[in-house]
């Protein structure tokens, strides 16, 4: 049930894509061709919304609901780290090695997996000024 509620969810968001791609395309036909530039940027957002929609929809199949929370407030603190868990989930799924919803507890296991091949020592470095002076009693 849940399969068809999600492919027409999907053909909406592609007609509404399509809809509004043909709608900006069509506004720029009256321009000199070197004068067209902003049609192609619009396809590229259009592709570029288009694959995040498609990126989107495929989390919502992989992540149970409380682990697609959990990764969305992830990706408000640390987005490039969210944005590589959801690769490394979708890529997981692509290759068939997800078998059922990823719980928020599996969510936790990988996202400890991935800070520790992500883990970076932390090094402080003080840089401290040192002055030539004659006189080693600091002034007093």
């Amino acid at each position: 049930m849940e399969d068809d509620e999600l492919e027409q969810i999907r053909a909406r968001r592609m007609a509404e894509l399509k809809a509004q791609s043909g709608g900006a395309g069509s506004s720029m036909g009256g321009f000199p061709a070197g004068l067209s530039g902003g049609k192609k940027d619009d396809e590229d957002k259009a592709k570029k919304s288009q694959m995040e929609e498609m990126r989107r929809t495929m989390l919502v199949q992989i992540l149970d609901g409380e682990a697609r929370e959990r990764l969305s407030r992830i990706a408000i603190v640390k987005a490039e780290k969210a944005r590589a868990v959801e690769d490394l989930l979708i890529r997981m799924a692509q290759g068939g090695q997800v078998r059922s919803k990823i719980t928020e507890k599996q969510l936790i296991e990988l996202l400890e997996q991935v800070n520790q091949q992500t883990k970076s020592e932390t090094k402080i470095v003080y840089n401290r000024r040192h002055y030539d002076s004659d006189d080693d009693d600091y002034g007093l």
